[in-house]
């Protein structure tokens, strides 16, 4: 599974939680064994846990060593030793070896209790299976041997007990309380010293549970978290890689759903995984073991439990799963729509669209609500079918269980056990139901996530790169040869058969008609996209033959739609590098005709920009824009169609200031403004994606008719001839 690999990273985080899951399970099985010690020991039997006593009136001994067999009566009688007070008393062997002497001395013991017993009650008397002090005696002067007295206390045992021998543990227990009584010990103080430790021990199993739960669950979110920042970060450096016809491919509203809602949902199942999916089988495996070892006679209870449980979550995700694949992409139709709204609302208001827009909203809205709510509503079903199964289970174990109860087999704590274990069980597989209903939602948003991980970049470095050689100049020279590209496979050329040369240390224009090719030439230039046809060279050498990172670093990029990011003026202009000195961007900011707009600012370069730069004018932000990549230390400016939004006078200034501060590098302007390009030393002029006329303005008012229309249709003859001024 996806989500699974994700871990790999986080191997000691895993096995801590898995130690650390062991230790809880543990806990929380054995809180019932202590619950069933604590009703069977500490309440029926008045704190009497062993069948063996610590003390034991001799004739007492003498009765039930006699009821053994002899190798058991061998054993027995080295456990314990004579005391001066008339009793025998458990010794070291005997504390040492308790589990063991425990199953040898309960059935004579029991034995020689019930026939005590019967034979003191006058009523019972005449159904006493033996006649203890007869035997006893009879026993000691040899007039009984060994075998006589084991077939007779065989005989016996049926009476007793039928032979069971849980029934017989008990007895003996009831035997050794009775023994205890007859020696004068304080039962009450006994019962109470045993409830204490009990209590205690469930206490301290309590705070372990507790401790490793908390544990669990904090190493678990923050491996989960950790997987969810590593994953966002390799998205975003992927997303950053991406060219623009990749990141269309996906779409932007697409990429921030994956780097958002499905990686949170990522990180959601990781915890879950870490902290329930594998806690689940841990627990139900340990309360299988339990189980088997309290009754085994009951388990077929479980299996039908979980076979139920097992059906109702199969049917519900044969249900709810198709539902879940489809809402991810309809979240990506949510946010698509909203991004759309919020970024065109004052086309919308401007043309009076609000109600069309709200009712596409509405139909992307709704959409999603209902596949939301037919998943919620299916899933509503989960918790009241499984609290169903629940009780009907535990209905079904306390009637199987009151029969085993009056039969003697067990007892009523381990009754109270085997409920509490068969819920245990029943829980960890209906965690496992619940969260395989959210695994197969978080693997869709994984392969989404893996889809843009995975994608290749349509613009990448080649394996081994060329450098520019040692600059001649502090420009740089920018040629198109033969260029011929489009935007995808299946639409027309947007360039054919492009040629020009942009010389080092000039001013080149590119001009032409709306739809021409003129932004899609400084895109081919910073390699936003690949020719397919052709090339591209910078100093000589292919871009697509650089790094990326090296030939950006020639260029100051103005691109067409002025974008600033949220901060302060400073910040934007030195975006280039964080460490550029004041000094070098109030320069910048000069150039670019912004130092009066800034100075008006009460904190001047410290005022603030809005994110996309919301807070200023079109002009005042293109001036910034402009300002970012003046005070850039490159090569080449890089204008795409950059001060359009200025005003005639203003760019005129900044067409002079350029002119004069950017001499020696290379100026690669892209205008529809006739007055921007007049100035230049080389003007491109496209049509149609080809080119139509390359000269200087003179030279193309003579033999360029397309550059001929374009000037007259904005400015007069007169004002050509001026220059262009106004």
């Amino acid at each position: 599974m996806r989500i699974i690999r994700y871990l790999k990273e986080s191997k000691a985080a895993v096995a801590l939680v898995i130690v650390l899951l062991i230790a809880q399970a543990f806990a929380d099985l054995s809180l019932p064994r202590l619950t069933s010690d604590l009703v069977d020991v500490g309440i029926q039997q008045a704190g009497v846990e062993d069948a063996a006593p610590e003390a034991v009136r001799s004739s007492m001994f003498e009765a039930l060593c006699m009821l053994a067999p002899a190798e058991d009566e061998s054993f027995i009688r080295a456990c314990y030793e004579q005391a001066d007070d008339g009793t025998c008393r458990l010794n070291e062997q005997g504390e040492k070896r308790r589990d063991e002497l425990d199953e040898r001395i309960a059935t004579p013991f029991a034995l020689a209790y019930f026939a005590q017993t019967a034979s003191a009650r006058e009523d019972l008397a005449s159904d006493a299976p033996i006649d203890l002090d007869a035997l006893t005696d009879a026993y000691a002067q040899g007039a009984v041997s060994k075998d006589d007295v084991l077939a007779m206390a065989d005989a016996a045992l049926s009476a007793v007990s039928g032979a069971d021998e849980s029934l017989v543990a008990q007895q003996a227990v009831s035997a050794a309380k009775a023994e205890y009584e007859q020696l004068g010990y304080d039962m009450d103080s006994m019962q109470m010293r045993y409830l204490l430790g009990i209590g205690g021990r469930m206490l301290a199993v309590a705070a372990l549970m507790t401790a490793a739960a908390i544990a669990v669950g904090y190493i678990a979110s923050r491996t989960a978290a950790g997987v969810a920042k590593r994953l966002r970060e390799r998205l975003f450096a992927k997303v950053l890689s991406f060219s623009d016809a990749d990141v269309q491919k996906f779409s932007a509203a697409s990429l921030i759903t994956r780097a958002t809602n499905d990686i949170q949902q990522i990180q959601m199942v990781v915890t879950v995984l870490l902290r329930m999916v594998l806690y689940a089988p841990i627990l139900a495996i340990g309360g299988i073991v339990m189980v088997s070892r309290t009754d085994a006679s009951m388990s077929w209870i479980i299996v039908v439990a979980v076979a139920a449980i097992f059906a109702t979550v199969a049917v519900l995700m044969g249900l709810a799963m198709p539902k879940f694949k489809v809402m991810q992409k309809l979240i990506d139709r949510v946010n698509l729509v909203s991004r759309e709204i919020l970024t065109g609302l004052p086309v919308i208001r401007a043309f009076g669209r609000q109600e069309y827009e709200e009712g596409r909203f509405d139909q992307a809205s709704t959409a999603l609500m209902r596949t939301q709510l037919f998943t919620n509503r299916v899933m509503t079903f989960m918790m009241p079918a499984m609290m169903l199964v629940m009780n009907a289970v535990s209905v079904l174990i306390v009637w199987v269980g009151g029969f085993s109860i009056d039969a003697g087999t067990i007892q009523t704590g381990d009754m109270i056990a085997f409920i509490t274990y068969s819920m245990v069980i029943i829980m960890s597989f209906l965690m496992l139901g619940m969260v395989s209903i959210m695994l197969p939602r978080a693997d869709v948003a994984a392969k989404r996530v893996n889809e843009v991980l995975a994608a290749p970049c349509s613009i990448a470095d080649p394996a081994e790169p060329e450098s520019l050689a040692e600059p001649r100049s502090e420009g740089v020279e920018i040629v198109f040869d033969d260029v011929t590209f489009s935007y995808d496979e299946e639409s027309d050329p947007v360039l054919s058969h492009v040629s020009f040369t942009a010389e080092a240390g000039k001013t080149t224009a590119v001009i032409g008609s709306t739809g021409s090719g003129k932004s899609t030439v400084i895109k081919l230039v910073e390699r936003f996209y690949d020719v397919d046809s052709g090339s591209v060279r910078v100093d000589g050498v292919d871009v697509r033959a650089m790094a990326q990172h090296d030939l950006r670093a020639q260029f100051g990029y103005v691109p067409q739609k002025a974008f600033l990011f949220s901060g302060t003026i400073a910040d934007t202009v030195g975006y280039s590098d964080p460490s550029m000195g004041e000094e070098r961007m109030r320069a910048a900011v000069e150039l670019a005709q912004a130092a009066d707009f800034v100075a008006e600012r009460e904190e001047g370069m410290l005022a603030p920009v809005a994110q996309g730069g919301s807070n200023v004018s079109g002009g005042q932000r293109q001036r910034l824009s402009i300002a970012r990549a003046l005070a850039a230390d490159v090569r080449a400016y890089l204008f795409d169609d950059s001060f359009s939004a200025l005003d005639y006078k203003t760019d005129a200034r900044l067409r002079a200031a350029i002119a004069e501060g950017l001499r020696g590098k290379t100026v690669l302007i892209v205008a529809q403004r006739i007055s921007t390009v007049l100035t230049a030393d080389r003007i491109v002029v496209l049509e149609n994606g080809s080119v139509a006329g390359c000269g200087t303005h003179d030279e193309l008012m003579r033999t360029c008719e397309t550059y001929r229309e374009i000037a007259l249709s904005q400015l007069s003859e007169e004002e050509l001839k001026g220059g262009g001024s106004l």
